[in-house]
């Protein structure tokens, strides 16, 4: 038996994050408009609890990105496959990640990829280049550390 999953990453704006993401991965940001649709005329929920984003009616305090290949419900929006859901919390972000991500560019593209992901936000935080490791240390635009190998 397998599981479905995510991986959620606490910040201050889930939206600012899914756009940064799913242009860092190429991945799709999540289209929950139908769910929010659905409970907002429903009565369950209420107008301080959505937003529009990019013209469609989104949850305020999270956004997702899913793997464009993987299967998702379209009743919600939600991805069943390779997602990273972003989940808005009230305090700041002030250590260093116990958890990150490794992108894979290989040796032939990571400044390209390094130079691409800065331009759309990312700064370089260290370059690492030592026996067994040659990889770029970078944060997202909320400070979140990854990095391109």
């Amino acid at each position: 038996m397998t599981l479905d999953w995510k991986i959620v990453v606490d910040c201050a704006d889930p939206h600012r994050q899914a756009a940064f993401w799913a242009e860092a991965l190429g991945y799709l940001v999540e289209d929950n408009s139908p769910v929010v649709e659905h409970l907002v005329a429903g009565g369950a929920l209420p107008t301080e609890a959505w937003t529009v984003v990019d013209g469609r009616k989104a949850f305020r305090t999270m956004a997702a990105v899913r793997h464009p290949d993987d299967p998702f419900d379209p009743a919600t929006g939600i991805g069943r496959g390779r997602r990273l859901l972003f989940q808005a919390v009230p305090e700041p972000k002030t250590v260093k990640n116990r958890l990150h991500l490794d992108l894979h560019a290989g040796p032939e593209r990571r400044e390209s990829e390094v130079d691409r992901l800065t331009a759309l936000g990312a700064t370089v935080l260290a370059r690492i280049d030592e026996p067994g490791s040659r990889h770029v240390t970078l944060a997202d635009p909320e400070g979140n550390e990854f990095c391109v190998q």
